[in-house]
């Protein structure tokens, strides 16, 4: 398993809440949905930071990434005036389906419970 750095982990956290706020209260592309970023990675180097969002409504889910992965540069530049780093990581946005991957995950789960219930004697074999 890689150890991550604990420099590196608090510039996650701390660029997750800063982009939330910018994404929240900067962003006007309409082209932009409801966005949630569910976490940012930053390599050891602290010169790039892929940076994973969830979008609530699935029309919007590639305009969304469009929007922001075409927004980086303006990001960036805000992330340098309100934070005090020598370096401002270069940003990438990429697509999280863990959600809903963990919600078929759980449909399956509970298929097979239901299952399981309606024929209970199938489950010697």
């Amino acid at each position: 398993m890689v150890r991550r750095s604990s420099r590196s982990g608090r510039l996650s956290d701390l660029l997750q809440r800063e982009l939330s706020k910018l994404i929240r209260d900067e962003c006007t592309d309409p082209r932009l949905g409801m966005v949630t970023i569910s976490g940012v990675v930053v390599t050891d180097d602290l010169s790039f930071a892929r940076i994973f969002i969830t979008v609530l409504e699935d029309a919007k889910q590639e305009s969304s990434l469009e929007a922001l992965n075409h927004a980086a540069g303006f990001f960036r530049t805000q992330l340098s005036k309100h934070l005090t780093l020598r370096i401002v990581p270069r940003l990438r946005f990429i697509y999280d389906d863990s959600l809903r991957t963990g919600s078929r995950m759980d449909q399956l789960l509970k298929s097979v419970v239901d299952h399981n219930a309606e024929y209970p004697d199938e489950e010697a074999n």
